[in-house]
């Protein structure tokens, strides 16, 4: 996984581009029409309901825009919300406040999707021991925010990126020349350069799952798009030897029954790519 200072980074670059994206040379509505030194106050509120993600991640917008801006929050990220709460105030500069609203917007409604869409998954894994990740199915820009928002919502995260984490899909194993060549050719590989970096390798069947059995040093073998009656048999045959991930098209139907399989994670894409946005609104005081 990625360093903090690494994701504090991938932060700052998502508010620094958004900004620069969205107000160009100038906010001129509020130039326009609004004194340099009005100040007003503005209200965070829920016309929906899940779990809220994205308080922290406001006020770090907040503060980029105007670090005289004040926030004061009433609901942290990660709680339950219901229509008409109230998450937070913010007050100072009408212009700033005007500025980092679509930002702030944006963001917290597909963060809240996010995080609402995992914690539904989490539930329905209670009392499993299996965990739900995330996966890089994620919009192209804002990967750290959508990462974030799944574990405010309880889940867990995959790799980041394709830096942080070996994962030897089909395609590699079929470019490589086969599982246990493209397994040996990572190895020499990241011993030739000096990384420690985990290696995941996809089966696609359990002749896959033996065949990557013969080779040292795998960290999670990810079953993709198997039968619940082949997950259990893999799970058996891979014992402790190393972890267990499902993946594959899991859903809220189905998820459960992977689950009591014995996999350790199950994967889903779902999470970031198919969420529906929050209804939330900054509306001034």
């Amino acid at each position: 996984m990625i360093s903090q200072e690494q994701f504090d980074f991938e932060i700052e670059n998502i508010i620094t581009n958004a900004i620069r994206e969205d107000v160009g040379d100038g906010d001129h509505s509020s130039l326009a029409c609004i004194p340099a030194d009005a100040t007003g106050k503005a209200k965070l509120l829920v016309k929906d309901e899940g779990i809220i993600a994205g308080v922290e991640f406001a006020k770090q917008v907040f503060a980029y825009v105007d670090a005289d801006l004040k926030v004061e929050t009433l609901i942290r990220d990660g709680e339950e919300v219901k229509y008409g709460d109230i998450v937070f105030y913010v007050e100072g500069s009408s212009q700033s406040i005007l500025k980092a609203e679509r930002l702030v917007l944006n963001a917290m409604q597909r963060m809240s999707a996010i995080a609402t869409k995992t914690n539904g998954f989490v539930k329905l894994l209670e009392g499993t021991g299996t965990k739900i990740l995330d996966t890089r199915k994620t919009t192209p820009g804002i990967r750290a925010i959508e990462k974030w928002a799944v574990k405010i919502g309880g889940g867990e995260n995959h790799r980041f990126a394709l830096y942080d984490m070996i994962m030897l899909k089909d395609n590699h194993i079929d470019f490589a020349g086969g599982i246990t060549t493209a397994i040996d050719k990572t190895r020499e590989y990241l011993k030739s350069v000096g990384k420690e970096l985990k290696i995941i390798v996809e089966a696609r069947d359990l002749g896959e799952v033996e065949k990557i059995l013969e080779s040292e040093g795998v960290y999670r073998i990810l079953l993709d798009n198997f039968s619940y009656e082949d997950t259990r048999k893999a799970v058996e045959l891979i014992g402790d030897k190393c972890l267990t991930e499902s993946s594959g098209g899991i859903n809220e139907k189905t998820i459960r029954e992977y689950a009591e399989c014995g996999v350790d994670y199950i994967s889903s894409g779902a999470l970031t790519h198919s969420v529906y946005n929050m209804d939330l609104s900054l509306k001034a005081v």
